[in-house]
């Protein structure tokens, strides 16, 4: 249905002007949006490195770069459909049914030239023998035209091929006298060569390629066609001299395009939900090199298919262009780069766990379509504490078997990564894989000090963590916790440990804080932590009110009252949100205190509380009574403070 490649002298000139590009790294394959509704034929310019991609829907040829990125759009082509390079890739060619022409692109800008007015519904187009040769017609009337490119006035001939259903695809081999046809409008899947080096075609044999033929293409030698059609389930050879048959290509269900490679590797696309889309083979082999499965980007329950007639190969064979779409009508346009390359998988069993400083065997094996052969070396690269970027070690050897072993003694614990990777080669993917083994770390010691004191409220403290002997990392960091949501954990001070293994730090004490010293680890001490919970009290003052004088007496100051008078004891505690102070009230009798019933009283936002002693203080009269006030762990509100008792005051009546 189109040329895929070049002739022999345009293909060393894209070549060398790709060059640069191709001594490059391989870069990762690329799936980009196309704004077309239909897909009719994909060619590609590769001395430009372009991608043609005809859209019949819509009336317009979209062209896009190498990564996909749309450059222009050229539109006003009705029913545009086959596509077709000149020798020199330099002239687009595209049969345009809907304006009975042939458009003609110059490649180098873009820009659409004078077009052949060959009438007849042109949908293909293929160069052989010197001319430009077209499929067209209606359903029930279709037949093969030609153009003379040698001619100024390129001369136009109709009614070479009759017999066709409707305008039959076309395809030719670069600078090949030999001209194949299939059968697009009908399910006999009828294909037809052609002699066509006296520009008249001259008949050379017919076969029937299967049910529903969706695409065909020659082989760069001109030697075979390879068909696609919905039934039967592969891609079936053919001679082009007598069509008969020359071998298959495995693939699976709804064959629906194909194209060759000019060194001959052959991309067998498939329309299938559940199963892969591409298989790519070499000449004449029996298995795929490789396949690929696209992706679901709709909402249906299988994947992404692709187009009728849409795969297309860079001249250099560097890339496959597929496009596909999905089950809400988006096309997408995938660059398959390196494909006709095998992938190589590395996988790596490493021991769970190993012991520093004593030898470790790690094994494993290289798999790919196209084996390996035996003696192959890979790279062998250890990750660790040590050398974080990557220490490469003694390269590999791979068995017959794809095997491969290699011992090491690890000197550094902790996390150690061995990469092992291939850099692959003209037939293979570069590929790698790792396993991860824990290597042991001796225990450090770690401490801090000041575990369990408590201290008075806003007490400035010292916290000293102590680090025993390590490999290389003499460094601590200190955590200061305060009890209470409110206040994160917070880095107090970090730094590397004085001579004698001291880190220090100062800090005010204004809650309970758990204070944490911690060691990161090296590549021989494992990480540590140590903790300590300082303690500390509430700020608590209390003072008595309403008094008529005070003095010191039975070994305390009491504060005298009329009976008339109501005691106010006022508490000043340091606040927290939803803090409460406990208000104990005890009475003197016979040498001894006994307590009240306590009570529990709310704190202002400003710390204060403020409780009246009423009642019938007449019958108070000479009794000796105590208060306080205190701040429980627990049953105050909170848990942020140690508990904490405020002083006693001392108070009785008087007449």
């Amino acid at each position: 249905m189109r040329m895929r490649t070049l002739t022999a002298a345009t293909t060393l000139a894209v070549l060398f002007s790709s060059a640069a590009l191709a001594a490059t790294p391989a870069s990762a394959d690329t799936a980009t949006a196309l704004p077309v509704r239909q897909v009719g034929d994909v060619v590609v310019d590769g001395l430009h490195q372009q991608v043609f991609v005809s859209d019949p829907s819509n009336g317009k040829i979209v062209v896009t770069d190498y990564s996909g990125k749309v450059l222009k759009q050229l539109t006003s082509l009705p029913g545009v459909t086959g596509l077709e390079l000149s020798p020199d890739s330099g002239t687009l060619y595209a049969a345009v049914k809907g304006a009975d022409q042939i458009a003609v692109v110059d490649t180098a800008t873009d820009t659409p030239g004078a077009p052949y007015a060959v009438g007849g519904q042109p949908v293909s187009v293929a160069v052989a023998g010197g001319r430009l040769w077209f499929g067209y017609g209606a359903g029930g009337s279709g037949d093969i035209g030609s153009v003379d490119l040698a001619s100024e006035q390129h001369e136009v001939t109709l009614g070479q091929g009759s017999g066709w259903y409707a305008g039959p695809f076309l395809d030719a081999a670069p600078g090949s006298d030999t001209l194949v046809a299939g059968e697009s409008g009908d399910s006999s899947g009828t294909v037809v060569s052609y002699d066509v080096s006296t520009g008249t075609p001259a008949r050379l044999a017919s076969t029937s390629a299967g049910d529903g033929l969706r695409d065909l293409a020659v082989t760069p030698d001109g030697k075979d066609v390879i068909t696609a059609s919905g039934s039967p389930y592969h891609h079936p050879v053919f001679k082009t001299a007598d069509l008969t048959p020359d071998g298959v290509y495995a693939s699976d269900t709804y064959p629906n395009a194909v194209a060759v490679a000019p060194d001959g590797t052959v991309a067998a696309g498939v329309d299938g939900w559940y199963n892969p889309d591409v298989f790519l083979y070499k000449p004449g082999a029996k298995s795929a090199v490789r396949t690929y499965d696209f992706p679901n980007t709709g909402n249906s329950s299988g994947s992404d298919e692709l187009a009728d007639s849409a795969l297309a190969w860079a001249p250099d064979a560097s890339r496959l262009f597929a496009v596909s779409y999905n089950s809400l009508g988006a096309y997408t346009l995938r660059v398959l780069n390196a494909p006709a390359k095998a992938v190589t998988t590395v996988t790596v069993s490493a021991p769970a766990t190993a012991t520093r400083a004593k030898q470790l065997t790690v094994k494993g094996k290289v798999g790919a379509t196209v084996a390996l052969p035996a003696g192959t070396t890979l790279s062998v690269t250890r990750t660790d504490l040590d050398s974080p970027k990557g220490k490469a070690l003694k390269a590999v050897t791979v068995k017959a078997d794809g095997t491969f072993s290699l011992t090491d003694t690890p000197p550094a614990g902790g996390k150690v990564k061995y990469t092992v990777a291939y850099a692959g080669d003209a037939q293979h993917t570069a590929g790698s894989g790792s396993g991860t083994v824990d290597v042991s770390r001796a225990k450090p010691s770690v401490s801090i000090n000041n575990n369990g004191k408590t201290y008075a409220y806003g007490k400035s403290v010292k916290f000293t963590a102590h680090l025993g002997s390590t490999y290389k990392n003499r460094s601590v960091e200190i955590w200061a916790d305060p009890y209470g949501g409110d206040r994160p954990n917070k880095l107090v001070k970090s730094g590397k440990v004085d001579a004698h293994g001291n880190l220090s730090v100062w800090l005010n004490l204004y809650r309970d804080t758990k204070v944490t010293a911690k060691f990161s680890g090296d590549a021989r001490y494992r990480s540590a932590t140590a903790t300590s919970t300082a303690y500390d009290r509430v700020s608590v003052s209390t003072s008595v009110s309403g008094s008529y004088k005070s003095r010191s007496t039975w070994g305390h100051t009491y504060y005298f009252f009329h009976k008339t008078k109501n005691p106010v004891v006022k508490t000043k505690m340091t606040y927290y949100p939803g803090r409460s102070q406990k208000f104990e009230f005890e009475v003197y009798y016979q040498g001894k205190w006994y307590p009240g019933d306590p009570e529990y009283f709310g704190l202002a936002t400003n710390g204060t509380s403020s409780v009246t002693i009423t009642g019938d203080h007449g019958q108070d009269v000479g009794w000796r009574f105590r208060v306080r006030s205190s701040y429980i762990n627990g049953t105050s509100g909170d848990i942020v403070n140690s508990t904490t008792h405020g002083a006693w005051k001392y108070f009785t009546f008087t007449k």
